[in-house]
């Protein structure tokens, strides 16, 4: 198993997994591989240092302190953020809008929702003091969670 560092064409990094270093190029000439945030097929591969297990290792040294944190743990953050608003949400479709003024008038039960609303269905929630978070959600967590 090949275990490669990928990104796409907008700069998003992540790891694909693959039989070998053909099928990795065999699938991404194909457009099988895409970007889980993105949904991009412009995939490269990065260059990547192999581990190496010495004999002779010394003590690991732990790393510098980092002053901000890097575009991955920044990626990371927002995706197990994007999960978690999937994993403990109802979702409404397109009936975002009629379900959250139900919610709000006391027509039905509180409970966290997300669906889809036009720009002009959240003007008019939030009109209404209805407050709602447009939080674009990546096509590879659209299907079931895992």
């Amino acid at each position: 198993m090949k275990v490669l560092d990928l990104r796409c064409a907008n700069g998003h990094g992540f790891e694909g997994w693959f039989g070998s270093e053909e099928e990795f190029l065999d699938q991404n000439e194909r457009g099988l591989v895409e970007c889980p945030l993105c949904a991009d097929h412009v995939i490269t591969r990065l260059p990547s240092a192999p581990r190496l297990n010495l004999s002779g290792a010394r003590e690991p040294v732990a790393p510098p302190a980092k002053a901000e944190p890097a575009a991955a743990d920044l990626q990371a953050l927002w995706l197990q953020a994007v999960r978690h608003a999937i994993e403990n949400t109802d979702d409404v479709g397109n009936r975002f809008a009629e379900e959250a003024r139900r919610i709000h008038y006391g027509e039905t039960d509180a409970r966290g929702i997300r669906g889809v609303a036009s720009l002009e269905e959240r003007h008019a929630l939030h009109e209404e003091g209805i407050e709602v978070l447009s939080l674009p959600i990546p096509p590879a967590l659209k299907g079931p969670v895992q």
